[in-house]
Parts: C-alpha cells; structure tokens; sequence
C-alpha cells in the first residue's frame, strides 16, 4: 500500500533510526550516492529494505529516481535524519484508508544543536511527504527541491521530528554545501549580483530570522540559527557574485 523512499550519502550515524521509525512501510527503497561509513551495510539489515547505489545529479533528480523505484499507490519521502513517530505513523495510515486526497502536507518539528526550535521560521514548517505516487514529482532543483502535487491535498496534525543539526560542525558543513549548489543552480537560471548584494541579503537573513520570526524566543540556539541563515544567505551570493564576475572576464 505505502513505500518509503530515501536518499542517502554517508548516513550511518542517522539511517538505523529513520529506518526503523518507517519499518512498518510495504517497502522502503534507499537510493546511495556511494557512502562509504557503512551507511549501506546498515540499511540492508532491515528486512524490507532495497538499496540502490548510484551517482549524484542533485537532489531532486535523485529523489526522482528513488520515486520510480516506488511500487505501492503512495509514497512516504523521508530524510535521514528524521524520525517518525507512532502517532503520525497512525495518522498517515488514517489518512491512507481515507483516500480523500491526493497528498498530504505534515508539520515537521526541527532540533538545532541540541533544542527543538519553535520560531525562527521553522515552526510550523508543514512540508508534503505522502502522495499517491501518481499524482507526484520532484523538482528538478539540485537544491531546496519540492515535490510537484498534480491533485487535491490537505495537512495532517502529527509532527515529523527533524534532528537536523547535532553540532556547529555540522551546520558549517551544511551551509558550505548548500551555498554552492544554491549559487550554481541560480547561475545557471540566470540571475547574477555584485558582492554589495550578497552583503545585503545576508543581512536581511539575519534579521528576518531573529527579530521579524522571533527567533530571540529560541534562545542561545535561535541566535546561533539567525546567524548561520545569515552566514549561508551571504556566502550563497556570494558565489553567485563570484560566478557573475568570473562569466564576465
């Protein structure tokens, strides 16, 4: 009736939990672009579990592989550092004997270097994850993908927990990665900018983040998150106005 879909690379420290929080599904299907911490070793231990491993053409593209491996009516798109609970595993399952939809949006609860974040724009952060497999895709992007519902939807009430970033090393990884593709999928768009631009927007992150979605409620945490928004927005830009400036010599 239901399968999981999954893209990993170097999961190992996240897979076993995600994994089992969805072993209930009909199939779980990851899609590996080469780990090599033993990510993959530790995902064929479910039972259920099909492992593919591929290359990386981004992060929509992949996932768009993972969804044609899919077999069931709907499918549950998954990250692996998060987590679903019994309570949403029931709720979808309602959802799923229900049919009235065609997907369903689900409100995803984000930790931060150790607490749950409750502002900052991150909360409530509904994002759509079950869909008939039919009626749905991935954006092409390499980066931010989204999935493309052709038909109805509403939401479910049961959170997704999301253990998105353990550390500070983790988050400059991130905001490294991100900022690059980020860059490069706009170039490639056609948008261009100076480094004044990138200044600007970085700082405008910053505020947007702490002051305009009160991120100064989550504490030390929503400060340190308004700062590294605002790191990856100006480092974002900043490659793009490195990019604009090497396309024009």
């Amino acid at each position: 009736m239901i399968s999981v879909i999954i893209i990993t690379k170097n999961e190992a420290h996240n897979i076993v939990g995600c994994l089992e929080s969805v072993s209930w599904a009909d199939e779980i299907i990851v899609v590996d672009s080469g780990s090599n911490d033993g990510t993959i070793e530790h995902s064929k231990t479910i039972s259920n579990c099909k492992v593919i491993v591929t290359d990386w053409p981004g992060f929509g593209p992949q996932k768009n592989r993972a969804l044609a491996l899919a077999t069931h009516k709907w499918v549950f798109s998954i990250d692996a550092d998060e987590r679903v609970t019994p309570e949403l595993k029931n709720e979808i399952f309602d959802a799923i004997e229900t049919n009235s939809f065609d997907g369903y949006f689900i409100p995803r609860r984000s930790q931060y270097c150790g607490r749950f974040i409750e502002h900052s724009g991150w909360s409530p952060d509904y994002v759509l994850r079950l869909f008939k497999r039919e009626k749905g895709s991935f954006s092409n992007d390499k980066v931010h993908e989204k999935i493309i519902l052709d038909g109805t939807s509403s939401k479910l009430s049961q959170k997704l927990l999301h253990y998105s970033f353990e550390n500070l090393e983790q988050v400059l990884r991130k905001v490294d990665q991100y900022s690059s593709l980020g860059a490069e999928q706009m170039f490639a768009k056609g948008k261009r900018c100076g480094l004044p631009t990138a200044i600007l927007k970085g700082f405008w992150a910053f505020i947007r983040t702490y002051i305009l979605r009160v991120g100064f409620l989550d504490g030390k945490q929503g400060l340190m998150l308004a700062i590294s928004n605002a790191e990856g927005t100006y480092y974002k830009y900043a490659k793009l106005a490195l990019l604009t400036e090497n396309s024009q010599e």
